[in-house]
């Protein structure tokens, strides 16, 4: 069969021993990362796997991750804004909203949110 197809036996036997290598591990690890919504990464699929009875190693399990495609899905860290105690002070509303009955500059308004007024913000 070899000589009428013209290839060498040892390219049949090479080809045939791939065939039969099925990794059942490349299963587990795409089941493990598919079951967690595409988030585990390496070494949560290594600790998945070991409370699954097999031992393996995080970087065979990257190799094998990046060879079937597999990238965890991760969201960038957002930034938390500090809640400080700013505007918790009571300052007493002398304008009333009433800016127009006033002399020149004997009240300032301003549309800042925060103003520093000494130590601490007002």
């Amino acid at each position: 069969m070899c000589h009428i197809l013209k290839i060498s036996r040892s390219n049949y036997y090479s080809y045939k021993g791939d065939i039969e290598k099925v990794d059942p591990l490349v299963e587990k690890i795409k089941d493990n990362f598919r079951d967690n919504k595409k988030t585990y990464g390496t070494r949560r699929i290594k600790s998945a796997l070991e409370h699954q009875g097999f031992q393996v190693s995080r970087r065979r399990i990257g190799r094998i991750m990046a060879s079937e495609g597999l990238m965890s899905v991760y969201t960038k860290a957002q930034y938390k804004v500090l809640k400080t105690k700013a505007n918790e002070a009571l300052i007493h509303n002398e304008l009333n909203r009433e800016f127009n009955n006033r002399n020149s500059l004997e009240a300032i308004v301003s549309d800042l949110t925060y103003v520093r007024v000494g130590s601490s913000w007002n």
